[in-house]
């Protein structure tokens, strides 16, 4: 088994971050959050241009890893558009995306996006989204769903998976732009970056996010391989995702000081855009009550199960 996506896959992510730049960069997301009906202007276009919607991520091994590489960099620039739920979009029907919900209280950040949306909840159970309330921070709206008949289970594992790998490209983004301010601001006559405990912080965040970037990999093949344990997996890596955002962006926010949660500042940006994808459709508690409860007492299979595949 090679989790590895292929080079074809990560020279499609990094052709998608160099298109999202020239587009605008970080523009892209204050421009969108001025007019939020802008986004399809703002970045669908980008979108559509890469050849984004001709992937089949469910029916095609290769479109799943360019899906995955695809939005990490939409991640890495905040950009102002449900990738990942677009792509997650069911094979059957017409919608053109797909959400994951819970019920008693439906939203996701879809607000300015004119399209025909599914959504399916955790248990299975889906819906037509046909109505969105006024947009709140972070372009999250109100759903209203009408209940479709039919088991969505088979739709949920991709639909958890592709999420974290755009929060992945964040805490990607969020490393960076910390890296090259603590190398940039001066204290006592050095670089932030010669003092052993910042080091040490940096440190600890880089470990945070390479686990996560190892368990997307291993969640995206447990849900193209179609396993039965696929959506356990696809847990797994959303409860190390945000166990990691909380240690990412602590750490990052830490050494910016007061300016990181100013406008000015690109961590600020990636920080208030995390949020809807760190807390819809559930938050780290529900998600690791959820994972505890469909394991039980026999857990995870995991990167060194004894199932066939991952003894070849």
């Amino acid at each position: 088994m090679n989790i590895d996506l292929s080079p074809e896959a990560l020279e499609f992510g990094a052709q998608a971050r160099r298109a999202f730049d020239a587009a605008g960069g970080d523009a892209l997301v204050r421009a969108a959050e001025a007019d939020p009906r802008s986004r399809e202007a703002v970045a669908g276009a980008v979108l559509t241009d890469l050849g984004a919607w001709e992937l089949t991520p469910r029916t095609d091994a290769d479109s799943l890893e360019a899906a995955a590489a695809l939005c990490r960099s939409a991640g890495y620039w905040a950009l102002p558009y449900p990738v990942a739920e677009r792509l997650a979009r069911p094979e059957d029907g017409d919608a053109d995306g797909l959400v994951v919900v819970t019920p008693h209280r439906p939203a996701a950040p879809l607000a300015g996006i004119e399209c025909l949306w599914a959504a399916v909840d955790l248990d299975g159970g889906r819906y037509e989204v046909t109505g969105a309330a006024a947009s709140g921070p972070g372009f999250v709206a109100a759903l209203h769903l009408t209940p479709t008949g039919g088991d969505g289970a088979a739709d949920l594992a991709l639909a958890v998976t592709l999420p974290c790998w755009t929060l992945l490209g964040m805490l990607d983004r969020a490393l960076d732009v910390t890296v090259e301010h603590v190398r940039l601001r001066r204290q006592f006559g050095q670089p932030l970056s010669g003092f052993q405990g910042v080091q040490f912080q940096l440190t600890d965040a880089e470990v945070e996010r390479a686990g996560v970037d190892v368990l997307a990999k291993y969640a995206l093949w447990s849900a193209g391989s179609g396993r039965p344990e696929a959506l356990d997996d696809a847990l797994a890596l959303r409860m190390a995702a945000l166990e990691a955002a909380e240690v990412v962006f602590r750490v990052t926010h830490q050494l910016h000081g007061a300016v990181g949660f100013c406008d000015e500042t690109t961590l600020s940006w990636l920080s208030r855009y995390s949020q809807p994808l760190r807390r819809l459709p559930l938050g780290l508690s529900a998600t690791r009550e959820l994972l505890a409860t469909r394991t039980g007492r026999h857990g995870l299979t995991g990167l060194f199960g004894t199932h066939p595949e991952l003894t070849r």
